[in-house]
C-alpha cells in the first residue's frame, strides 16, 4: 500500500493492511478492510459508503489483461490510434478556439498542440469518456495484486473526489478509472484539477476544466514555457508524465507539433 497511508494508519491503530488477490473471490471481504485504510487516510463518510457500493470490476480486468496497442511500432500505433485524422480536427478545433487555447498558453506556458493532441488520443475529442463505473474500476485495480501499489493512491483521491462532490458513486469512466475529456486518474484530478470556467467547481467532463487542468498538470510535472517537446527536447520528459508507454508519448509530441505548425 502507499507508504504514507500505511505510516498514518500504523500511528492511529494495529489494523493490518489490506490485501491483494488475483481474482474477485475476495473483493467484498476486501472491502471494509481498505474501509479502513481509506478512513485514516483521511476519506469522509460519502467516500466510504461509495467504496462500499463498488463492484469488481471484470471489464476493467479483462481491460488490464489486454492491452496490446502499446506493443506496436510508431507507425502502427499512430495509424491504429487514428492520428491523421486527430491531426486535421485538431487544426480545426484550434483555429475555431485559437483565443481560449491562447489563454491556457498564457497562463500555463503548454502549447495548443499537445493539449489537443492529448484530448483526440484519450477521448476523440469527447466522443467517448468511457463505460465504467470509475469507483468500482479504481477499486478492482486497487485490490488486484498486478498493480495495487499503484492503484491504491488513485482510489483513495477518488473517495475523496466524491466526498468533494466532483465525482459521485455513480461517475461513469474508462476502463482504468480515467475521468473527463482527457482522462484524469482521480489522484491526478485531486491533485492537478483546476476550474477552467469559474463556476467553483472542478468538473473534468466540462470541456474548459478539463482543458485547463491538463495544462496545469503539465507545468506543474516542470513544462518548460517556450522550450521544445520532441524526443530529445526538455518538454519530451514531461509528456512522459502523462502516459508510461513511450510510442503514445511519441505520438503526443508529433501530432502536437503537425497540429500546431
Amino acid at each position: 500500500m502507499a507508504a504514507a497511508c500505511l505510516a498514518f494508519l500504523g500511528a492511529a491503530q494495529p489494523a493490518l493492511a489490506a490485501f491483494c488477490a488475483d481474482t474477485g473471490s475476495r473483493y467484498e471481504e476486501w472491502k471494509p478492510v481498505f474501509a479502513a485504510e481509506a478512513r485514516a487516510a483521511g476519506v469522509g463518510e460519502k467516500g466510504i459508503s461509495a467504496l462500499m457500493g463498488s463492484s469488481y470490476s471484470t471489464a476493467t480486468i479483462s481491460a488490464d489483461r489486454n492491452q496490446k496497442s502499446f506493443g506496436y511500432t510508431l507507425e502502427k500505433f499512430m495509424q491504429v490510434r487514428g492520428a491523421d485524422a486527430i491531426v486535421s480536427q485538431g487544426r480545426t478545433r484550434k483555429s475555431r478556439n485559437a483565443d481560449f487555447y491562447a489563454s491556457l498558453e498564457r497562463a500555463y506556458g503548454v502549447p495548443a498542440g499537445v493539449l489537443i493532441a492529448i484530448h483526440g488520443m484519450e477521448t476523440g475529442f469527447g466522443g467517448f469518456m468511457g463505460d465504467t463505473n470509475v469507483v468500482s474500476a479504481i477499486a478492482t485495480l486497487a485490490y488486484d495484486c498486478r498493480r495495487s501499489d499503484f492503484f491504491t493512491p488513485h482510489l483513495i483521491g477518488a473517495l475523496k473526489l466524491v466526498d468533494r462532490g466532483s465525482i459521485t458513486a455513480r461517475t461513469v469512466g474508462a476502463r482504468h478509472g480515467e475521468l473527463g475529456h482527457t482522462q484524469f486518474l482521480p489522484g491526478n484530478a485531486l491533485t492537478y484539477g483546476v476550474d477552467g470556467n469559474g463556476d467553483g467547481t472542478v468538473d473534468l467532463m466540462n470541456l474548459t476544466d478539463a482543458m485547463a487542468s491538463t495544462a496545469n498538470f503539465l507545468r506543474q510535472k516542470g513544462w518548460q514555457p517556450g522550450l521544445g517537446y520532441q524526443e530529445g527536447e526538455p518538454n519530451f520528459a514531461v509528456i512522459q508524465q502523462w502516459n508510461a508507454a513511450k510510442v503514445y508519448q511519441q505520438s503526443i509530441a508529433i501530432m502536437g507539433a503537425r497540429i500546431d505548425r
